[in-house]
């Protein structure tokens, strides 16, 4: 299984502390925003390497810390040099499979979110789907929510709708950026691409997909820290204790 970092972004909204440096690097207590999730979820033992996607401005720190891991880190330069340019989450993962012929289950996450539980749980879910997976949480606040992909599911798990961006949310299930991509369904990211599907956020894809294939939601046990600006940053520092599910 191959896991892929969306860590393309410019993240202008927490300026000046990402003017000159990629916010997946920001540090939390000990360690960065990506060796939090990266080293929990080495510790599956089912990924053989991890696949960062940058743009051009930031590629040479994310190489410089690749260099430090004992895991198998490849790092993609997306040649995107400005927020104007990025080529947005979509791309990016289309983007990693052609670039190294991926063609392998896969986890697509998103490089600047930290949770208090262990992500092996959900790489366990999935593999008892085997189908794409997602997660979920409850999201009590309808404007937080029209930020994020709404979704809505059956008894089963099942995702029976998904929108990213929501005008109206049809209910208070949110799915952050953190996904499982079966190998057939990694091979329709170009189909969804081809027929419409929005390719700046990461969610758009699965939005798409859960039309022609079967997605499941995994309800999240804990907590998603998402860092978004200046002042979630100083928040998370002070509140996150780490992996505690």
């Amino acid at each position: 299984m191959k896991c892929l970092i969306l860590a393309a972004g410019y993240a202008t909204r927490l300026y000046p502390l990402t003017e000159n440096f990629p916010k997946p690097l920001l540090r939390i207590r000990d360690k960065t925003i990506l060796d939090w999730l990266l080293d929990d979820i080495d510790r599956s033992g089912v990924v053989d390497e991890y696949v960062v996607i940058s743009n051009h401005k930031f590629v040479d720190h994310f190489t410089s810390w690749a260099s430090s891991k004992p895991y198998v880190v490849t790092v993609l330069d997306d040649g995107s040099i400005s927020n104007e340019t990025r080529l947005g989450a979509v791309k990016d993962v289309q983007f990693a499979i052609d670039s190294l012929g991926l063609d392998s289950d896969m986890l697509v996450i998103a490089g600047d979110n930290v949770l208090d539980f262990s992500f092996r749980c959900f790489i366990d879910y999935a593999l008892s789907k085997r189908t794409t997976c997602v997660m979920r949480y409850y999201e009590p606040f309808l404007e937080k929510i029209k930020k994020s992909s709404a979704l809505e599911t059956d008894e089963n798990d099942l995702v029976l709708d998904m929108v990213e961006k929501p005008l109206k949310p049809s209910s208070h299930w949110c799915c952050p950026p953190f996904y499982y991509y079966t190998r057939e369904d990694s091979h329709k990211v170009a189909e969804g691409i081809s027929a419409g599907c929005g390719t700046d956020a990461p969610g758009s894809f699965i939005a798409w997909l859960s039309k022609v294939s079967p997605v499941h939601a995994f309800q999240m046990p804990g907590k998603r820290y998402d860092i978004g600006n200046l002042e979630s940053y100083e928040m998370v520092q002070r509140e996150y204790k780490g992996i505690l599910i």
